[in-house]
């Protein structure tokens, strides 16, 4: 247990970071340059490594390369980023923190997880949790891409990053599980592929930073701890875990991420957060914890491996 607490540790180190990162060039642009360098290190180290043979790929998984393209990199990141731009950074790893109930939905639909009573139960208070944060009156700087009905845009773009985050890993479990793919190759290709993206992307609908932006120690900080923490070491620490954890599982101790953001965010950023907060993170832990112990008792925590 205490890899998972230190990757969710790390986790949300990464929010705050990602914060600072937004504030000093274009979003998409900086993942463009993130995403491709991270990837581009991922496929070397694949291509030194017993893992050689990841790179023929097989016709059946063009599909699920694509997903983990357009899914687990591109659409979770750009939408994460450019949600926390108007957040704090505690704030947007909270709305991370609906992943679980995503990744059970899909994995009742996908792999035919049995949801029991209880299950559903511990789902909707999970739901029900996000109320008060996403109900309470937005700030200045939250309210400036407007809202939907009482949801600011802000949210609906982490939450939107959650989804795509929860289709991304429902594709890298089946090809790490059942097409057996290298965990590190598959970010590797989907980091690579999807910074690409980014930067094609951040061409056309950006406005492009000026050179001495790159000279400056924060950018430079913020890349190369986001690359190392983030996209080496959260990503396939992560990857390692599924094969010992199921999604839910790991999702689960996720409730622990804001609370280290809200700390890393104050002791970084000077950020603060309000009563709904703690309250949506209680809420959470309980409906958690009740899917957490049905998962239990039905076996779907794989055996821990010897490897």
């Amino acid at each position: 247990m205490f890899l998972i607490l230190l990757l969710n540790a790390l986790f949300a180190s990464t929010f705050t970071i990602a914060k600072e990162a937004v504030s000093l060039v274009p979003p998409i642009f900086f993942l463009g340059i993130r995403m491709t360098l991270a990837g581009a290190m991922l496929l070397m180290f694949t291509w030194f490594s017993r893992h050689r043979s990841s790179f023929s790929l097989k016709r059946t998984d063009y599909l699920l390369f694509a997903l983990i393209v357009l899914f687990h990199i591109y659409g979770s990141y750009v939408f994460e980023f450019l949600g926390i731009r108007y957040m704090s950074s505690a704030r947007a790893s909270l709305l991370y923190n609906l992943l679980p109930f995503v990744s059970a939905l899909f994995s009742y639909f996908c792999f035919n997880e049995l949801m029991t009573p209880k299950k559903w139960l511990g789902l909707l208070i999970g739901f029900a949790a996000f109320f008060p944060i996403l109900s309470e009156q937005c700030s200045g700087q939250e309210c400036a891409l407007g809202t939907v009905g009482f949801i600011s845009v802000a949210d609906l773009l982490l939450v939107c990053a959650v989804i795509s985050c929860g289709i991304g890993w429902i594709a890298m479990r089946k090809l790490t599980r059942e097409r057996h793919h290298s965990y590190i190759f598959v970010n590797g290709f989907g980091m690579f592929v999807g910074g690409l993206l980014c930067g094609i992307t951040s061409y056309f609908f950006e406005v492009w930073p000026a050179f001495q932006d790159f000279s400056t120690l924060p950018f430079w900080r913020s890349l190369i701890f986001l690359i190392l923490i983030g996209n080496v070491i959260c990503y396939n620490l992560y990857g390692k875990l599924l094969h010992i954890y199921s999604v839910t599982i790991l999702s689960f101790f996720g409730f622990f991420i804001p609370l280290f953001a809200a700390f890393f965010g104050w002791l970084w950023l000077g950020e603060e957060v309000s009563c709904a907060f703690y309250t949506t993170v209680g809420l959470v832990t309980i409906g958690l914890y009740l899917f957490y112990q049905e998962e239990l008792k039905q076996g779907y925590v794989v055996g821990k491996s010897k490897n």
